[in-house]
């Protein structure tokens, strides 16, 4: 427990440092807007500026996460939102402290650069069981009803976002925002995989030793075929179940302890019909 709660605190302030760094290095130089609730807040400092009204973003970001976190901390999970909450303050704090200048004068540098950092940000906050709040917040909860990821209409979101601010402030900068969300979430899409399922195809002599430990560890559903080896001619038993992406290096290291002759086929799984269990986020 220790050990987790240590990960975790880890992975928000590396999370929180990454996005701050990635906003007043990249994103401010050259006049982007971030996503989600950062980037509503950033909008609504610069239409607060325009009146002659005071209003920075870190508060902005903390004010508009509030209510969300309220709402999260009881249908998604109290460490979880606390957790987040954390990486939300602490950027903010970052964002006044770090005060990098531009490393490139030129745009689509600064939009390569900064959209991955930033996305790299939400999926380090991601990994280690926390986030970036805001969005996050929305799609984790829409994503863990749904059990798949929604991440592609946060960017649709976005995009409409973006071209509020466009109207405002000069269709250019909108355009290349966009650019920057669309490497965004990419980037999280590719390194963060809650959502994505495998099949396991598990070829063991030992099937009952190894469908006992796999109950005993996951709660999801195996079967099992009987049959033998083309070459050895030896009785085997051919196991599939369906699991996440992440669950896959612990499950492989329960069952080589219990069959370290296992041999395991991992194939993508494009669609999946039927009950389905998704570990809690807390």
């Amino acid at each position: 427990m220790n050990k987790r709660y240590l990960i975790m605190t880890a992975a928000v302030i590396v999370s929180a440092f990454l996005q701050a760094f990635a906003m007043n290095t990249f994103l401010e130089p050259v006049q982007l807007l971030p996503s989600g609730f950062t980037g509503i807040a950033a909008l609504l400092s610069r239409v607060a500026q325009t009146a002659g009204i005071s209003m920075s973003t870190s508060f902005g970001m903390v004010a508009l996460n509030v209510p969300v976190a309220l709402f999260c901390y009881r249908h998604i999970g109290k460490k979880f939102v606390l957790f987040s909450m954390a990486q939300v303050v602490l950027s903010s704090i970052f964002l006044q402290v770090i005060k990098s200048g531009a490393l490139f004068d030129d745009v689509l540098l600064n939009i390569c650069f900064g959209g991955f950092l930033y996305g790299l940000a939400v999926t380090v906050a991601l990994k280690g069981n926390a986030s970036t709040a805001g969005m996050d917040f929305i799609a984790l909860y829409v994503s863990n009803r749904l059990g798949k990821s929604i991440w592609q209409y946060v960017f649709l979101f976005n995009c409409g976002l973006l071209c509020v601010f466009g109207a405002l402030f000069g269709w250019e900068h909108a355009g290349y925002s966009i650019l920057f969300q669309f490497i965004a979430t990419k980037t999280i899409d590719n390194f963060y995989h809650r959502f994505k399922r495998v099949t396991l195809q598990i070829t063991t002599q030992m099937p009952h030793e190894v469908v006992k430990e796999y109950v005993g560890f996951c709660r999801h559903g195996i079967s099992v075929v009987e049959g033998y080896g083309g070459y050895s001619g030896k009785k085997m038993s051919l196991l599939h179940t369906v699991v996440s992406t992440y669950e896959v290096h612990d499950i492989m290291m329960h069952l080589k302890g219990v069959d370290p002759a296992i041999i395991v086929n991992v194939m993508p799984t494009e669609t999946f019909i039927g009950s389905f269990y998704q570990k809690p986020l807390d």
